[in-house]
C-alpha cells in the first residue's frame, strides 16, 4: 500500500511538474513571439514622435506630424503585427520560397520567376513621383528600424529557422503585382479556348460552354451585345500543361483558384433614396481566406493625409475606406488586359513584321535549401515573358505574355494615395488617372450628397477582329494601338437612377464604342442587391447591413423549375424534390435543404467533365440550356436527356450523405488556412480556423467552396458600410484578427463577430484604447 500511494505522489508531481513545464513553456513562447505595443520605442528615421494606439478589437489609429512619419510608423506596425505574412508575400512575388521551403515550391518559383513580377516591381518604383517614393521610402524606413531593434520574431521564423532580410522598395510593391495577378484572369480562358480549339471544337460549341453574358442582365452602367470571333486552332499541349500549373498554384500560394471564384459586391445609394438624405456606401470584396486576414484595419492622421480603413499589410495605403469628406469601395471589373501571343520561331529569335527579332533573355538563379542552386533563363519577345518554356513541351510554340502590369510605368499606389487625399469628385478622378492595374469597380461618395463610379486601368485598344478571348499570332499585325483616355473609361457621376451597383457583372453601356472585357461574373448578385434597393422607397444603414448578409440564392431560383420537370428515380429522391420545392430558397446554415440543393447542383456541374477536361464545370447559365434544350453530353450508357441526367444528379447527391443529409453549416464551414502550418500536423490545429457558414457562390454574402468537399474557401474578406449623415456611425470588420501571431489574442478575436454578421464602429475620434505606444526618433 505504501508503495502504491508513494507512487500515486510520484505520479502526481510528474503531472504537476509537466503542467508547469507548458504553462512555463507557453508563456515563454508568447513572450518570444509576441511585439510590444505599449510603452516607448526609438527607431532611427522618425523626424518627431508618432502615437500608436490601438483598440481592444486591435484596429489601428496613427498620429503622426509629418505625413511620412505617419508610413514610417504605418510599416513598424504592419511589421509588429503581421511580419511573417508580409515576408511569405513578399517571397511570393520574388519567387524565392524555395529559400526557405525547399523543392516543393521549386515549381511555383520558377513560374513566379518566368512572369517576372519582382522586375515589373522594380520598374514600378522608379515611376513614381518624387512624393510617391518618400512615402514608399518611409514605409520601408519604418519596417527595417523595427527590425533593427532584434524584435520577437513570429513562430514561423523559428519553425523555419531564418531571420528576415532587410526591405526594399519592390518588396512593397512586388505584392500589389501578385494582387493584380490574383484579380487578372484573362490568360487562362485564353489558354482553356486555345486547348478547345485544338482539339477541333467549334466556336457554336464554345459559346454554349461559356455563355456570354446575357443581354437582359443587368449592367453597371447598361446593356450591351457580345460576339464571339471564330478561334485559331494552333497547339494546344501548352495550354493544357500551363492550365495545369496555373489550376495548383492557388493552392500552394494561398491564392483563390478562378479568377471569378473571387469576386465582390459595392453599391452606393444616393440622397433621394436614403432615409437620411445622406448617401450610404457598402462594399465587400471577396478574396480567399487564409490566417491571418489579408486585410489590416488602420486610422491614419497626418497633416495632408487622414484616412481610416482596410490596408494591405505590406502596402503603404489605406485601400478602402474613406476620409473626412469622401468615401470609396472597389470591386474587380474583369477586364481583359491580357493577350497571349503565339510567336513563330526562326533561327536566330523570332518572327515580327516579315523580319526577325532576337530574344530577349536573362538569367534566374533560384536558391534552393537543401538542394543547389536552379538556374532558369527566361526568353521575353517585344510583348513581354513566354510563359510556356516553365513546362515541358518539346516543339511547342512559344506563348509570349503582354499584360499591363508588366509594364514598365505603374503608379497604382501613387493613386491609391491621391484618393485618401480627395476632397471632392474632382480630384478623386484626377487621383485615379495614374491607376494602372488591376482595374476596379470604384463607387464615390462625399458629404455634399453626391455619388459617383469610374472604372479606372490601362485599356487596350486592339485592332478590329481581335477580341482578347485568343491568343493571336505574334507577327505584329494584333499589337495594341495603345490605351484608352480617362475620359473615355466607364464612369458616371450622380446618375438619375438615383444609385449605383456593381458586383463583377457587366459594367458599360450600349452605346459604349470600346471593349473592356466579353468575360463577366454572373448576374445574379447585382440582380439580387438591385431587387433589396428597389424594394424600398427609402433605404437605412440597417438596411446595407440586411444586404450585406443576404443568404437567399438566386440559383435555387434558376434552376427550381429544372426541379419542377423531374422525373425522380426513387422514393427519398421524390420526397427531397418536394421538400426542396417548398423551400424557399435562403441558404441557412442551420437548414439541410441547401446541403442537398447544393450536392444537387455540384453533380450537374460534373456534365461536360470530360470534354473541358474539367471535373466541375462551374457555369450555371450553360446548364440550364443543357436542361431546357438538350445537350450532346447527356446522352451517356445510364441517360438519354438532360432531365434524365438531372434526376440521374439527384440520386448521386443524396447517395453522398446516405440517409440524413448534414445540414448545411456542418459541411459547408469558412476555413482559414495558414499559409504554411496548414500542412503540418499537429501545429495546423494551432494555426487554422474554420466556422459554419450559410450562402453559396452567388448569394450577396458570398460563400464559393470547393464543390469536392464543400469547404468554403472565398468570401467577404472586409466589409464596410458609409453612413455619409455621420461619417462616425460608419462601420467595418475583417475575418479572424488583426494580429498574425499564433500566440496573441487578436489572432481570431473578431471571427465569431464576421461570422455572424456584426461589425466594429469605423471612428477617427476613437477615445477607448487598449494599448498606447509612442515612436520616438533614435538620437
Amino acid at each position: 500500500m505504501r508503495l502504491l500511494r508513494f507512487l500515486g505522489r510520484l505520479l502526481l508531481v510528474v503531472i504537476g511538474l509537466a503542467l508547469v513545464l507548458a504553462v512555463g513553456g507557453w508563456f515563454w513562447l508568447r513572450a518570444a513571439t509576441l511585439p510590444q505595443h505599449t510603452g516607448r520605442l526609438a527607431l532611427k528615421g522618425l523626424s518627431a514622435p508618432v502615437e500608436m494606439s490601438r483598440t481592444a478589437e486591435g484596429v489601428l489609429h496613427i498620429k503622426a506630424q509629418t505625413d511620412e512619419d505617419a508610413f514610417f510608423a504605418l510599416g513598424v506596425a504592419h511589421a509588429q503585427d503581421r511580419l511573417w505574412q508580409m515576408e511569405f508575400q513578399r517571397r511570393i512575388g520574388a519567387g524565392r520560397l524555395s529559400e526557405v521551403l525547399g523543392k516543393a515550391t521549386l515549381e511555383q518559383d520558377r513560374f513566379l520567376r518566368t512572369w517576372g513580377f519582382y522586375r515589373a516591381a522594380e520598374q514600378a518604383y522608379g515611376s513614381l513621383s518624387p512624393q510617391a517614393r518618400a512615402v514608399v521610402d518611409a514605409y520601408v524606413a519604418g519596417i527595417n528600424a523595427y527590425l533593427a531593434t532584434n524584435p520577437p520574431l513570429p513562430l514561423e521564423f523559428r519553425l523555419l529557422g531564418f531571420r528576415p532580410e532587410p526591405w526594399k522598395p519592390a518588396d512593397v510593391l512586388v505584392w500589389a503585382k501578385m494582387m493584380s495577378y490574383d484579380l487578372s484572369g484573362n490568360w487562362r480562358s485564353e489558354l482553356q479556348r486555345l486547348q478547345w480549339a485544338a482539339k477541333g471544337m467549334s466556336t457554336a460549341r464554345m459559346m454554349q460552354l461559356r455563355p456570354p453574358y446575357p443581354a437582359d442582365a443587368p449592367t453597371v452602367l447598361q446593356a450591351e451585345d457580345l460576339q464571339l470571333p471564330p478561334p485559331a486552332k494552333p497547339d494546344g499541349e501548352s495550354a493544357r500543361s500551363l492550365l495545369s500549373l496555373a489550376a495548383r498554384l492557388p493552392q500552394a500560394l494561398h491564392l483563390p483558384g478562378e479568377p471569378m471564384a473571387r469576386a465582390s459586391n459595392n453599391w452606393v445609394i444616393g440622397p433621394a433614396r436614403t432615409v437620411s438624405g445622406k448617401p450610404l456606401l457598402a462594399n465587400d470584396p471577396h478574396l480567399g481566406l487564409g490566417a491571418p486576414s489579408i486585410w489590416y484595419l488602420v486610422h491614419i492622421e497626418a497633416p495632408t493625409y487622414k484616412a481610416i480603413g482596410s490596408s494591405f499589410p505590406g502596402l503603404p495605403a489605406v485601400v478602402i475606406g474613406r476620409n473626412e469628406r469622401i468615401g470609396w469601395g472597389v470591386t474587380t471589373v474583369g477586364a481583359d488586359v491580357q493577350d497571349l501571343y503565339i510567336m513563330e520561331e526562326v533561327p536566330g529569335g523570332y518572327r515580327y513584321k516579315g523580319r526577325t527579332e532576337p530574344w530577349r533573355t536573362r538569367t534566374e538563379v533560384i536558391k534552393v535549401k537543401g538542394e543547389p542552386d536552379v538556374t532558369l533563363r527566361v526568353r521575353e519577345s517585344r510583348y513581354g515573358p513566354v510563359i510556356n518554356d516553365v513546362v515541358s513541351n518539346p516543339g511547342a510554340k512559344p506563348l509570349s505574355l503582354r499584360w499591363t502590369s508588366l509594364d514598365p510605368t505603374d503608379r497604382t499606389i501613387e493613386a491609391f494615395l491621391g484618393i485618401a487625399r480627395a476632397q471632392n469628385w474632382e480630384e478623386f478622378k484626377a487621383a485615379l488617372a495614374l491607376y494602372n492595374a488591376p482595374s476596379q469597380n470604384f463607387v464615390y461618395a462625399d458629404v455634399d450628397g453626391n455619388i459617383g463610379y469610374m472604372a479606372p486601368a490601362r485599356f487596350p485598344i486592339r485592332r478590329p477582329g481581335h477580341s482578347g478571348l485568343m491568343p493571336v499570332p505574334g507577327d505584329g499585325n494584333w499589337d495594341w494601338q495603345g490605351y484608352l483616355p480617362q475620359d473615355q473609361w466607364p464612369q458616371v457621376y450622380n446618375p438619375k437612377e438615383g444609385f449605383i451597383v456593381t458586383a463583377n457583372n457587366k459594367v458599360t453601356a450600349p452605346n459604349y464604342p470600346h471593349t473592356i472585357s466579353l468575360e463577366w461574373e454572373e448576374p445574379y448578385r447585382a440582380q439580387r442587391i438591385r431587387e433589396l434597393i428597389l424594394a424600398k422607397e427609402k433605404l437605412s444603414l440597417e438596411d446595407m447591413v440586411a444586404m450585406q448578409q443576404d443568404i437567399t440564392s438566386l440559383l435555387f431560383r434558376e434552376f427550381k423549375p429544372v426541379l419542377e420537370m423531374l422525373n425522380p428515380l426513387s422514393e427519398n429522391a421524390r420526397q427531397w424534390k418536394a421538400r426542396l420545392l417548398a423551400w424557399d430558397g435562403v441558404m441557412r446554415a442551420e437548414q439541410v435543404e441547401p446541403t442537398v440543393f447544393q450536392a444537387w447542383y455540384t453533380e450537374l456541374t460534373r456534365l461536360p467533365s470530360r470534354e473541358v477536361e474539367q471535373e466541375f464545370w462551374e457555369q450555371p447559365r450553360y446548364l440550364l440550356a443543357a436542361m431546357r434544350q438538350g445537350d450532346p453530353a447527356c446522352q451517356t450508357p445510364d441517360t438519354q436527356t438532360c432531365l434524365d441526367y438531372a434526376a440521374l444528379a439527384l440520386d448521386k447527391a443524396l447517395d453522398r450523405f446516405g440517409n440524413n443529409p448534414p445540414r448545411w453549416g456542418e459541411v459547408h464551414r469558412a476555413t482559414f488556412p495558414h499559409a504554411i502550418l496548414t500542412n503540418v500536423s499537429p501545429l495546423n490545429r494551432l494555426a487554422d480556423r474554420a466556422v459554419p457558414h450559410g450562402g453559396d457562390r452567388y448569394t450577396l454574402n458570398r460563400a464559393s467552396y470547393d464543390p469536392s468537399t464543400f469547404r468554403m474557401t472565398v468570401g467577404s474578406s472586409y466589409r464596410h458600410i458609409l453612413d455619409f449623415a455621420d461619417l462616425e456611425n460608419s462601420r467595418f470588420i475583417h475575418p479572424m484578427g488583426q494580429s498574425g501571431a499564433l500566440l496573441s489574442g487578436g489572432y481570431d478575436n473578431l471571427l465569431a463577430r464576421w461570422a455572424s454578421g456584426q461589425y466594429l464602429p469605423m471612428r477617427m475620434g476613437e477615445t477607448h484604447f487598449r494599448t498606447r505606444q509612442t515612436l520616438e526618433p533614435l538620437r
